[in-house]
Formats: C-alpha cells, sequence, structure tokens
C-alpha cells in the first residue's frame, strides 16, 4: 500500500508540477555557466521576477565574486502554489526526501506563509539574527500593522512588501452613468453600478478572499452588535455582487476592463489599479484608472518571503531573503524606472515594508510622492478574532450565494431596481439569516472539512435557500411594477 500510495503522490506532484516545470526563466547567466543556483517559487508578475533577479544577481556578484542562476518556478497564482507545495512535500514525505528542490517561496499572502508553516515546510530565517534592528522596537518593520501580521514569533517568514485592496474606477464612465465617486465599500452597493462593476472569484485568491473579509470585519466593527455588523456585511457583499458584470478569475482584469470603459469600477489590489492608471490614459493624457483606498475599509497585509525547508541551496536562499528587506532592494519597489535605487525598466507600483525608506528623497525619486502608508488614516485595525476563524467559509459564501446564484440574482436585484427598490422585495433578497454569525462567524464545519461530499451537500442545501429567495424577491417586485 505504501508503494502504491508513493506512485499515487509522486504521479499528482508530477501532474502538477507540470506548468511549473514548463514554465521556467532566468534573469542571470545560463545554468551551466553559473557558480551558484538559486530556486525561487512565485506568484510575482514578470517584471518583479526580472527586477529583483537582476538586482540579486548584481549583489551577489558584488558579495561574493560569483555567477549566479535564477531559476524562476511560475506554475500562476498562490491557488496553483499551494497545490504544487501540496503535492510537492506529500511526495518527498511518501519517498523519504527532505525538500521539493525548491529554496524559496517569495510573494502571495500572510494566510498562504501561515498555513505552509503550519505544516512544518519553512525554516527560521537568518535575517532575525543577522539584522536584528531591522525587528527591533519602533525599528523599520514594525511586527505587526493595522491588525496584520508582518512576521510570526517562529520568524519562518517576513514581509517585503505591502498590499492593500480598494476600489479602481473609471471617472469617465462614472460620469456618464451619473454615479458619484466611490470612497466607501459601501458606494459600490448604488443600483447605478448593476452591471458595471468587476469583482474577482475569492475561492481562486486568498488575497480576494482577505478583502471580502475585510469588507465584513468593517461593517461588524461599526456596528453596535457583531451579529448585525455580520448580516450587513454579507448584504453589502451581495448587493455589489448583484451589480456584477462578472467574477474573474483573474486579477489584473478587473483594472484592465476599468481601464477600457467596459466596467465603471471594481475591487482591486493597490499594485494593479495603480500599474494600469499608469499604463491607461485618454487622449488629454488623463487617468482611465483612479484608485482608492476605501475609508475605514481596509489593512495593510504584509507579502512575504520564506526558506522551504529541505532547500538544496539554503544559504544562498538565506541570503536572498536578507537582500529583499535591504534599502537598495525596497527602493525597487516604488521607484521610478531609470531613477536612483528604481528598477531598470518598469514601475513596480508596490508599497516597502521597510518605513525608513519613506524618506524625501526616496519619495521624489518614486511612483508614490504621497505615499506614507504608516500614517495612512484611511486604515482600519484588522481583530482575527473576529471574522479569522470563518475566512474559508466566507469566501465559500460569496461563491454560494452570489457566484454560483449569480444569474438569479442579477435578475431579482434588475427587478427590484427597475420597482423602485420596494422594501418588501428587498427584505427577502437580503436575507440572510440562514448563515448567521452565531453558526457561521467561527467558521462552518461542513464547508471547511474535508469531506468534499459534505462540503458539496452543504453548499448545494445553501445555494438553493438563496436561489429561492432571490425568485421569491424577483417576483414581489414585479408584481409591485404592474400595479
Amino acid at each position: 500500500m505504501k508503494t502504491r500510495a508513493s506512485i499515487i503522490f509522486g504521479l499528482l506532484a508530477l501532474i502538477v508540477a507540470l506548468p511549473l516545470v514548463m514554465r521556467r526563466e532566468s534573469a542571470t547567466t545560463s545554468p551551466r555557466r553559473a557558480d551558484d543556483r538559486l530556486v525561487i517559487l512565485s506568484p510575482h508578475n514578470e517584471s518583479i521576477r526580472q527586477e529583483f533577479g537582476e538586482a540579486f544577481a548584481a549583489h551577489w556578484k558584488q558579495t561574493t565574486g560569483r555567477s549566479i542562476y535564477i531559476d524562476w518556478r511560475t506554475p500562476g497564482g498562490t491557488s496553483e502554489i499551494r497545490m504544487v507545495l501540496e503535492a510537492g512535500f506529500k511526495a518527498a514525505e511518501e519517498t523519504g526526501r527532505a525538500g521539493i528542490g525548491v529554496d524559496v517561496f517569495f510573494g502571495g499572502g500572510e494566510p498562504d506563509f501561515t498555513s505552509q508553516a503550519k505544516k512544518g515546510r519553512l525554516v527560521p530565517l537568518r535575517v532575525f539574527d543577522s539584522q536584528p534592528a531591522l525587528f527591533a522596537k519602533d525599528g523599520p518593520i514594525p511586527e505587526t500593522f493595522t491588525g496584520e501580521r508582518y512576521y510570526p514569533a517562529d520568524h519562518v517568514w517576513v514581509g517585503t512588501c505591502m498590499s492593500q485592496f480598494g476600489i479602481c474606477y473609471n471617472p469617465d464612465v462614472l460620469k456618464r452613468l451619473g454615479i458619484p465617486t466611490p470612497t466607501t465599500w459601501n458606494d459600490l452597493g448604488d443600483p447605478r453600478y448593476a452591471g458595471a462593476l468587476a469583482l474577482a472569484d475569492p475561492t481562486k485568491s486568498g488575497s480576494v478572499a482577505r478583502a471580502f473579509e475585510l469588507l465584513v470585519q468593517s461593517e461588524m466593527q461599526r456596528a453596535a452588535a457583531m451579529d448585525d455588523g455580520w448580516a450587513n456585511g454579507l448584504r453589502l457583499i451581495q448587493r455589489m455582487s448583484a451589480n456584477a458584470r462578472y467574477f474573474t478569475d483573474s486579477a489584473s482584469k478587473i483594472p484592465q476592463d476599468v481601464g477600457q470603459g467596459n466596467a465603471a469600477a471594481g475591487m482591486c489590489i493597490d499594485f494593479y489599479g495603480r500599474s494600469f492608471a499608469e499604463e491607461l490614459t485618454s487622449k488629454s493624457g488623463d487617468p482611465r484608472v483612479v484608485w482608492i483606498a476605501p475609508l475605514g475599509g481596509t489593512t495593510l497585509s504584509g507579502d512575504p518571503v520564506a526558506v522551504l525547508k529541505g532547500a538544496p541551496h539554503a544559504e544562498v536562499a538565506q541570503d536572498f531573503v536578507e537582500f529583499c528587506l535591504r534599502p537598495e532592494a525596497q527602493t525597487l519597489w516604488f521607484g521610478k524606472p531609470g531613477a536612483p535605487g528604481g528598477p531598470k525598466t518598469r514601475a513596480l507600483h508596490r508599497t516597502p515594508i521597510r518605513r525608513d525608506v519613506y524618506t524625501p528623497e526616496n519619495l521624489a525619486n518614486s511612483t508614490m510622492p504621497d505615499a506614507k502608508p504608516y500614517e495612512d488614516r484611511g486604515n482600519f485595525t484588522y481583530q482575527r478574532e473576529l471574522t479569522g476563524s470563518s475566512f474559508n467559509t466566507l469566501r465559500q459564501l460569496v461563491k454560494i450565494m452570489c457566484i454560483d446564484s449569480h444569474e438569479e440574482m442579477k435578475s431579482a436585484w434588475l427587478a427590484i431596481r427597475d420597482a423602485g427598490m420596494p422594501a418588501d422585495a428587498l427584505a427577502v433578497f437580503s436575507d440572510v439569516s440562514r448563515v448567521n454569525y452565531a453558526e457561521f462567524g467561527k467558521g462552518d464545519p461542513l464547508l471547511d472539512g474535508t469531506d468534499a461530499l459534505k462540503a458539496a451537500d452543504r453548499a448545494a442545501e445553501l445555494g438553493e435557500w438563496f436561489r429561492a429567495n432571490y425568485r421569491k424577491a424577483e417576483a414581489i417586485a414585479r408584481s409591485k411594477s404592474k400595479l
């Protein structure tokens, strides 16, 4: 049985890792000519890989006198990376290998790194001993900020830059639709956005799932009672989803569609919003994409790096982590291409984690001259105890009540809007009592469980309940229209 299991896991690892093997690249010398090698698994885009690859290769040559080949492995986003790690480490366990042939995990959300750490797949980082001043009290890298953790107590990962989910919008489209400029998540629930909002599927992306979690928690922090805030958050997600044209698997599709006028606004991570704001402009030079952080509705989450267990080039991997936190690497994240300390070819539009790099000189040479993330009053403090346990349940609920039921939801929403938003139809449409905070706020054991059949049955049961509500709400609204 053990041999059979080994074969199965080996085949699974091969199938999952095939795209990864086929998508290798290097910003440095060829592997046969290089003195050293580093294998990095990353969801980062090509610009980040190129800039950090070339910068680290130059640093390595300067400090060691040796050349290096950086083997980037890019199977896709964090969902695909999670599959690769799962299959790879299971196969390694079955065959008695120490690791999976990869040195560094670079980029993604804190939940992804925390999950891998809990499974014992990350090793302590040398940087905490070699550069303790970075993590001193009031030092450049805080342990937590806005309730988000930038490194754990066991020091197996550390944030290198920060990410923030917000709203991107097209000023011209908003003007044409007669919609005021959005400033909060609630603004995206306006029925005037019907068919003009772009959203992403939270089951395909951990960062998107965190954005929906933050949306719910921001409502909970404003409400007098946790139950009411939870319900308000789910209702807001319903209204936004009813306005959505689609739920995409590709995070970059949203700001692109907004910039091209195919959507008025959407949920978008900061660096995609800033990138498309720079690329897509009108004939007069005005941006077609504007990105904002919704007031009181977002946090600054860390984007980490870690060394994997059994890394074949462990010392080089540790040096790469140390390099990522050096000032010259930090300024790559937000520097202007060609400017002192900036990237060579293309702006990365990311927010550095070190607060001491936000100097007047660096900001003057950056693409974000007004950036002061540690002073942003629009942030709120994330409280993990409120919604942290329901992270996976929430992303499944969005799929169940909004994505799987999207056609029924949109049809009901349009009927309600056209009928003048009657209160009785809205009450049925917005009924979330079946998924109340008392039962789902700490995570649903069936949706979060390991039994796929029970999870599917639970999803089907809840999905039919929501679809029935949407059909009933539509019927009420249409009866009002006939009066």
